[in-house]
């Protein structure tokens, strides 16, 4: 098994930036594909981002493409979500989640994190 640790959170007012971490143990996380997936107060979590195994794979929601970068270092063990150009409408929880066999905006990802809490001031 793999434990997912978020990190980087935090208050920014709109148009600001923050660089969120997904650190994992247990089990190195080059064997996975990772998901960033965030869940605003009372709305359905949604799927933010996605990274293949290597890093060669990168895909975005419609939402946040152009605004957010994700990005891997296996050798950290360590799945990063650049954040920039934030608005308020990306405040919410933000989890990392991981799957060793698939990828995807839809995919039942096997682990995930506990999360980290972004909220964007107007």
């Amino acid at each position: 098994q793999v434990q997912l640790v978020e990190s980087g959170g935090g208050l920014v007012q709109a148009g600001g930036s923050l660089r969120l971490s997904c650190a994992a143990s247990g089990r190195t996380l080059s064997s996975y594909a990772v998901g960033w997936f965030r869940q605003a107060p009372g709305k359905e979590r949604e799927f933010v981002a996605a990274i293949s195994w290597g890093g060669g794979s990168k895909y975005y929601a419609d939402s946040v493409k152009g605004r957010f970068t994700i990005s891997r270092n296996n050798a950290k063990n360590t799945v990063y979500l650049q954040v920039i150009s934030l608005k308020p409408e990306d405040t919410a929880v933000y989890y990392c989640a991981a799957d060793a066999n698939r990828i995807g905006s839809h995919t039942p990802y096997d682990y995930w994190g506990q999360g980290t809490q972004v909220t964007v001031s107007s």
